[in-house]
């Protein structure tokens, strides 16, 4: 088979033992990899009722047939699991080099089951799989773990590993790659998951490869993209994804003061990815085969170290009124180190800045003052959330936990979908954020959809925008929505990054990809029913925990309260409007929830049950 190994590693830690899963084309032709893969096997290997720290979750690893093929920004895996967090379905995307080196092992995924009694690290190499004690790495951080396995098996391994925030099965806790670089899969607590299994680390590695069925011709359009992305993704190679940061603010995208304001414009020229160039950048960081470069590596005060991207400068910044570049960048440093994800942090931070500004946290509750804009007061709270100290063990629940919790009207000022706080960019100002966020099948992701780039200057015909989209319209946003879902979920099965689509990887570039790696010649068509196939799959799982259209919601403060100032000055998102468009166009019923007429259209009728759990 032309593009894959073939083999999902199935890892059972309660009984060091382990089970290789064979599949074959026709598998691979339905759910790709990736989030496909993820969500087919989490759906096999959960029930509705397996809870989310316990043993019987499935914390799943899964690379894409790009993987190891030299296609641009394919250098990406996803980890599927039951989230922490949410309670929902969760995947998360990283990139990095462990997919790369996992493909290498011979695996193109493992599937880990079960809790070891003591501390434990997997290495896995050309097949085989080792069960290795970890209590010596047990309290480390994630550069320490790095360091040593690397310093044990050499340069050529990939490393995924948790910090404190995920021994100690914090919520908002994340699984890291690559020491300083710190790629991770951050958002929804799946370094938590892995805490729960008393697994440290996973090193990865070995010299296993795979076959390209069009080998000279990908090579040749490989040739072509990777000059087309430098070219386009000059200004993120120069300056990062925060290069972008006083144009959101321009916009009125960027979040301010927990959501509540409109404007930044006297300070937001200091937390820039230009500010970073001029003062802390010491370099940038790719990706494996990623030629875009849109990392950051900082100095801070003679250590070097992964910098901030626009969603961390924003949610541990503006949105806590923090505009010290220097602090945000130590604050990051933190919670790479520790392992905790910086935009549900920088959420939870801003949600208690804002309730000691109310009266309803005091001093005694967060070790001191916590005003906006105290910097050295997030760096207290992101040790306090890691180590689960006073109030920190209540914030690391995130919002809406820690809402319920201290009580006394906190909950309407806890912004978040599902359980996940909304990340750094506003269904105010781009409206198809507004059905993005609510009906993502995760909580409030950007990415689960991605489409508001194409709301702004953007044009997709594949999809059936010739023509950029009016960001302030709130009409076909619903259908927007859903017809970028389908795409991103082929995004993420494939496995490369959605900069390469920003900068112009279309989908017949990806059809032609994927027939040149594995044979496979997919229409438009076929390409996205293959992503409606697996988004529906995510939907079924969240389906079965017990999501419904009621859930499908934005907090008050998006839906109600509009900004005061600012590019997106008055505006407020139609939600309902939105949703009846999106429910209607993927053929779902009226709650919310597909039938199993659509589940057996799309090949996936065996996962029925979950629709009656």
């Amino acid at each position: 088979m032309y593009g894959y190994n073939g083999k999902v590693a199935l890892v059972d830690l309660a009984n060091r033992a382990t089970r290789t899963i064979d599949y074959d084309e026709e598998f691979a032709r339905k759910f790709i990899g990736g989030s496909g893969m993820g969500s087919y096997f989490l759906l096999k290997y959960c029930t509705p009722n397996t809870e989310p720290l316990s043993q019987d979750n499935p914390l799943i690893y899964m690379v894409g047939p790009y993987q190891g093929t030299g296609i641009p920004t394919s250098g990406r895996h996803q980890v599927v699991t039951r989230s922490p967090l949410t309670g929902a379905f969760l995947e998360s995307d990283a990139g990095g080099t462990f997919g790369f080196f996992l493909k290498r092992s011979g695996f193109d995924g493992l599937i880990i089951v079960g809790k070891s009694e003591k501390p434990v690290y997997l290495s896995i190499f050309n097949g085989s799989v080792a069960f290795n004690d970890a209590q010596q790495l047990w309290g480390l951080d994630t550069v320490e773990t790095e360091g040593v396995l690397k310093k044990l098996y050499g340069r050529a391994v990939g490393v995924s590993c948790i910090g404190p925030a995920g021994e100690n099965m914090v919520p908002l806790a994340g699984i890291f790659h690559d020491g300083p670089d710190a790629r991770a899969a951050g958002r929804g607590g799946a370094g938590a998951v892995m805490g729960s299994k008393n697994l440290k680390a996973i090193v990865v590695g070995g010299d296993r490869t795979v076959e390209s069925f069009h080998k000279e011709r990908l090579a040749a359009s490989v040739k072509e993209k990777v000059k087309l992305l430098k070219d386009r993704g000059y200004g993120l190679s120069l300056y990062g994804t925060s290069g972008g940061t006083a144009l959101a603010e321009e916009l009125g995208d960027l979040p301010i003061k927990n959501w509540s304001l409109g404007s930044f414009k006297d300070k937001v020229t200091l937390i820039t990815g230009q500010r970073m160039a001029e003062t802390i950048l010491a370099g940038n960081y790719g990706c494996m085969a990623c030629p875009i470069r849109c990392g950051r590596v900082v100095d801070l005060d003679g250590t070097i170290c992964g910098g901030p991207e626009y969603e961390t400068v924003a949610m541990l910044g503006s949105n806590c009124m923090v505009d010290d570049l220097n602090v945000i960048a130590e604050a990051n440093a933190l919670c790479n180190r520790w392992g905790l994800d910086t935009i549900s942090t920088g959420a939870v931070i801003a949600f208690a800045m804002e309730l000691y500004e109310r009266g309803i946290l005091v001093d005694s509750d967060v070790q001191g003052a916590l005003r906006w804009g105290d910097g050295r007061g997030v760096l207290r709270l992101i040790s306090m959330i890691t180590f689960k100290e006073g109030i920190g063990a209540i914030l690391g629940q995130g919002t809406k936990k820690a809402s319920e919790h201290i009580g006394k009207g906190s909950a309407q000022f806890a912004i978040h979908v599902k359980g996940l706080e909304l990340p750094a960019h506003d269904p105010r100002c781009f409206k198809s954020l507004a059905s993005g966020y609510a009906t993502s099948v995760r909580g409030a992701c950007h990415l689960n959809s991605y489409s508001y780039p194409w709301e702004r200057s953007m044009t997709f015909p594949e999809l059936g925008y010739p023509d950029t989209v009016d960001r302030k319209e709130d009409k076909g946003k619903g259908i927007m929505t859903a017809k970028f879902q389908n795409l991103c979920s082929m995004v993420d099965s494939l496995k490369i990054c959605k900069f390469a689509v920003l900068l112009g990887i279309d989908i017949a570039t990806m059809c032609d990809w994927l027939l040149c790696v594995t044979g496979f010649n997919l229409s438009l068509e076929d390409f996205l029913q293959t992503g409606e196939r697996i988004y529906t799959m995510k939907k079924a799982f969240n389906v079965g925990v017990g999501l419904a259209r009621e859930h499908d919601t934005l907090p008050e403060r998006i839906l109600k309260e509009p900004r005061d100032s600012g590019g997106s000055q008055g505006l407020l998102p139609d939600l309902e409007r939105q949703l009846e468009e999106y429910y209607n166009f993927r053929g779902w019923k009226a709650n919310g929830v597909p039938g199993k007429e659509n589940l057996d259209k799309l090949g996936i009728g065996e996962f029925a049950h979950w629709l009656q759990a």
